[in-house]
C-alpha cells in the first residue's frame, strides 16, 4: 500500500461550518444549495457510526453521473463529535441530540424547504426517528442499512445503569497510527471490499496527523454505550407516524444481524418495517453494510430512481 494511490474526487465537495445548538458543525457541499427546488429538494445525507459526511464522496461522483443530477445540490453532514464537527463536553452521546442538531441544520441549510434525506446505519436510524416526528420536512427519505437494535425489556435498565456509571469514571480513547497507510489498512480491515484508491482517499478524512502520530476525527466517547434502553415500543410509535415515502437499501452479504446473537433478525427487522405507510425495500448484490464504498455506482441507481419518480398524484 505504501505506492498506491488515492482517490481523486470527480466532484469535489466545499467544506463549511454551521454554528448549532453550542457547536461548529461541519457539512461538506456539492453544488450551490440555493437552487434547490420543490421538485428537485436539497439531498441531505448523514453518515453513520465511527464515519464521517466524507465517506458519501465515491456515491456522489457516481450520483452526478445519473441524469438530472449533474448539478444538484447535495450536502453530507458530521455529527456532533465526528470528523471536523466540535465535541461537546460530554461522557455519552444521545440520539436525542442528534435530531435537535438535524432538525437546527435543517432550519439553515433549507429553511422552510423540504428536503431529500438520506441516512446510513446510525444515521439512517436517526432519519426515520426524525422522520417520525418531523415528516412535513421530508420529501422522500433513504435508510442504508439502518436496522435498528434488538429490542430490550425494564428489567435490563439497572445493569445498564450500573456499567454506564463504572464506564464513565474511566476515561476512552482511540487507538492511534504510525501512518496514514496504517488507518487505510484498518478501513480496510474493517470492510475488506473496500477499494485500495478508496481506503487512502478516506483516510485522511477519517483521521488527522498529530505530531508523529495518525489519530481519529471521533471523540472517544462515542464507544461509551448509552444507558437508555431501546424500546422498540416506542420505536414503532415513530414509524407508524412517517408520512413521507422511504426506501430501504440493503446490501446481499451485509452481516449486521450476525453481531446480535439471534436477539435481533431481519425477519424482526421486515416486521417493524411494515408499520411504515410508503416503503420499499432494495437489496444491492455483492454488498456490505458499507454499500455505499462497496457500490457506489449500484447505489447511485437505485437513489436516483427512488428520488426522480413521479409523485403518486402523478403516476
Amino acid at each position: 500500500m505504501p505506492n498506491a494511490q488515492a482517490y481523486v474526487p470527480v466532484h469535489p465537495a466545499e467544506s463549511r461550518f454551521l454554528p448549532v445548538r453550542g457547536l461548529q458543525h461541519h457539512v461538506l457541499v456539492w453544488g450551490d444549495t440555493s437552487q434547490a427546488t420543490p421538485e428537485q429538494p436539497l439531498l441531505v445525507m448523514a453518515h453513520g457510526w465511527m464515519d464521517v459526511g466524507a465517506s458519501f464522496q465515491f456515491m456522489v461522483d457516481a450520483l452526478r453521473q445519473q441524469p438530472g443530477w449533474e448539478d444538484r445540490p447535495i450536502v453530507a453532514i458530521d455529527w456532533r463529535g465526528f470528523g471536523l464537527t466540535d465535541c461537546p463536553n460530554t461522557d455519552s452521546y444521545f440520539f436525542a441530540d442528534y435530531l435537535g442538531d438535524l432538525d437546527a441544520l435543517l432550519d439553515q441549510l433549507a429553511p422552510g424547504q423540504k428536503v431529500d434525506l438520506l441516512g446510513h446505519s446510525m444515521g439512517g436510524n436517526v432519519v426515520m426517528l426524525y422522520a417520525g416526528v418531523r415528516s412535513d420536512r421530508i420529501h422522500r427519505l433513504i435508510n442504508l442499512e439502518g436496522f435498528g437494535l434488538p429490542a430490550t425489556e425494564a428489567d435490563e435498565a439497572p445493569e445498564r445503569y450500573i456499567k454506564w456509571l463504572d464506564e464513565i469514571k474511566t476515561p476512552n480513547k482511540l487507538k492511534d497510527y504510525a501512518t496514514v497507510e496504517d488507518v487505510a489498512k484498518r478501513l480496510q480491515a474493517n470492510n475488506p471490499r473496500l477499494r485500495e484508491p478508496f481506503a487512502m482517499w478516506l483516510a485522511r478524512h477519517w483521521a488527522r496527523q498529530d505530531g508523529e502520530r495518525w489519530v481519529i476525527n471521533a471523540d472517544a466517547a462515542h464507544k461509551r454505550p448509552q444507558p437508555f434502553l431501546y424500546r422498540v415500543e416506542e420505536v414503532r410509535a415513530f414509524l407508524m407516524r412517517i408520512q413521507c415515502p422511504v426506501l430501504f437499501v440493503e446490501g446481499s452479504e451485509t452481516l449486521y444481524f450476525m453481531f446480535f446473537g439471534g436477539k435481533f433478525t431481519h425477519e424482526e427487522f421486515r416486521e417493524r418495517i411494515k408499520l411504515v405507510p410508503d416503503f420499499r425495500l432494495e437489496t444491492i448484490k455483492e454488498a456490505g453494510h458499507m454499500l455505499h464504498h462497496d457500490q457506489p455506482e449500484e447505489l447511485a441507481v437505485h437513489i436516483a430512481r427512488f428520488l426522480q419518480a413521479p409523485e403518486p398524484s402523478a403516476a
